[in-house]
């Protein structure tokens, strides 16, 4: 069957598993994808940001830190939120409980909305693509990530101890649901080929303003030969766009 959406992170053993992971320095989305989103994103000072998924918070705590006006997050897992709501707890902050597919923000408020994996586990994407470009004021920009779709495209398992060192990539131009296995669970995610990504930025109104994979940079593993392998394959689809 699967789990969809946030939902599997309210399974307390997989929650655990999931933090552990994510919160290595060595993890891909630490080493990788964090560095490079950061980039995309620059200058937060004074702004009013939203957040799409925003996890346990500790992204929003980056981004106050850095200066931010207002940070509002949204978050489907209580899990999640409840983390969030303890990491935020100092900084002037906004946290919704509820799916971002159903999150309904008012027109030309911020200035930033961010979203970091989160969006491959979404069905119809042009819709909250469509939201997205509502809530920004002219000029806001919207900065995500999703997993990048050569990984999404087959879900094959790997039986491989160490470090997965080779990739299945088929049926990339079919589009649709993927039934992964990830933490001994099962967890329904969406592949989309990359310019689907980009094509259906720019029928809701984007002007693409960056593209990055999360290219690795050696001084962010301790290990030459774990940086190596990253250099194999991207992880990570990071896009940028800008209300017209």
């Amino acid at each position: 069957m699967g789990y969809r959406g946030s939902s599997i992170y309210d399974e307390n053993d997989f929650f655990d598993a999931f933090l552990h992971r994510r919160n290595r320095p060595e993890s891909p989305n630490n080493a990788m994808e964090k560095p490079a989103f950061l980039s995309m994103i620059g200058e937060v000072h004074d702004q009013r940001v939203l957040d799409l998924g925003c996890g346990d918070g500790s992204f929003g705590l980056d981004l106050c830190r850095a200066g931010c006006r207002w940070y509002e997050g949204v978050e489907g897992s209580i899990n999640m939120l409840t983390s969030a709501q303890e990491n935020l707890r100092t900084v002037q902050a906004r946290l919704h409980h509820g799916m971002v597919e159903d999150f309904k923000m008012g027109r030309d408020v911020y200035d930033l909305i961010t979203s970091r994996m989160v969006l491959h586990y979404i069905e119809e994407l042009p819709a909250v693509f469509q939201s997205v470009y509502q809530g920004l004021k002219p000029g806001g920009r919207f900065v995500f990530s999703v997993q990048h779709p050569l990984l999404t495209s087959t879900a094959a398992p790997s039986n491989q101890r160490g470090g997965r060192s080779d990739w299945v990539v088929d049926n990339y131009f079919h589009a649709g649901e993927r039934k992964e296995h990830w933490i001994d669970h099962e967890v329904l995610k969406y592949h989309r080929p990359v310019e689907d990504y980009v094509q259906q930025l720019l029928q809701a109104g984007f002007r693409i303003t960056g593209v990055k994979e999360g290219c690795p940079e050696p001084d962010a593993f301790l290990e030459k030969k774990e940086y190596e392998r990253r250099m194999r394959i991207p992880l990570f689809l990071i896009l940028g766009g800008e209300k017209k």
